[in-house]
């Protein structure tokens, strides 16, 4: 009886897909094309198509206005770029001063990108000494020394290069190095560190300390950002890190409202924050 009623349930089935189908193949082939439409139907329907002439890209419009270097670049040219293209070169000696400067900073941050094959090789301990160790920066392991790299002989301190689990990070020190927003995503989940200092570090702004607040740090108890251009604003993301016990400012003592309030209310949110100046150590 089971059976019967199984085989009876497929049968019906089919056939209902079966006449859905036929249907929708029907519909389709009932549906009359433009040169079929009457002239009534085919204005309506150009003027449906003006109406929705929105949904296009910028450079699509009837009315955009399309350089000619559109050829090289298309639409998605960047806005660089293309003022690169448009405005007149500066060959003066100030224009080219500025110009190899820039050129300069968009080669730095485009080598600190994250490079995902070097994480996975190294882990992510090693992978950050590593690359803090080229850049000039220090870096302690659990049990080890201080490590740096050799300035005179411009050599690169000895690394395991794969993974190692005796290798766990403990500090780090940033300190007058030129670090932009994009070297910081190789400086992610140091379940180990407790020190960290980005003394004197003038690219060290707000966004940066917002990307290190949101660094997976466990453990960190010790942050440094003296000398820097962190704001206010800047500092209200260090709530994320909830095992920060010191906070190293420049002018803890400063005059300005907002600077204030925000260091008590971080004070209020972490009882056991302690805030000095680094002209106190």
């Amino acid at each position: 009886m089971l059976r019967n009623r199984i085989t009876n349930s497929i049968f019906v089935l089919r056939n209902r897909n079966f006449s859905v189908s036929s249907s929708l193949s029907t519909d389709k082939q009932n549906v009359p094309s433009y040169r079929q439409l009457s002239e009534v139907q085919k204005r309506k329907l150009d003027e449906d198509k003006e109406k929705l002439i929105w949904r296009n890209k910028p450079l699509d419009q009837p009315y955009a206005f399309k350089s000619k270097f559109n050829v090289f670049g298309g639409d998605e040219l960047e806005p660089s770029s293309l003022s690169m293209l448009v405005q007149p070169i500066d060959a003066s000696p100030r224009g080219i001063k500025k110009w190899w400067k820039d050129y300069k900073v968009r080669k730095e941050r485009f080598s600190q990108q994250f490079i995902p094959e070097r994480h996975e090789i190294l882990g992510s301990d090693l992978a950050a000494a590593h690359f803090l160790l080229f850049r000039k920066g220090k870096v302690k392991f659990i049990g080890q020394d201080w490590l740096e790299m050799n300035t005179e002989k411009d050599l690169m301190v000895p690394l395991p290069n794969k993974f190692n689990p005796h290798y766990e990070i403990e500090a780090i020190k940033c300190d007058n190095m030129v670090l932009y927003y994009e070297g910081l995503e190789n400086i992610r989940r140091l379940r180990k560190l407790r020190y960290l200092s980005f003394k004197n570090v003038k690219t060290f702004d707000d966004w940066c300390l917002d990307r290190v607040s949101g660094s997976e740090f466990e453990k960190l108890e010790v942050l440094d950002i003296s000398d820097t251009n962190v704001t206010a604003n800047g500092l209200q993301a260090l709530y994320r890190i909830s095992s920060l016990k010191k906070l190293i400012v420049t002018h803890p003592e400063t005059e300005n409202p907002q600077w204030t309030l925000t260091l008590a209310m971080l004070q209020d949110i972490f009882p056991s924050l302690e805030i000095s100046s680094s002209n106190q150590i």
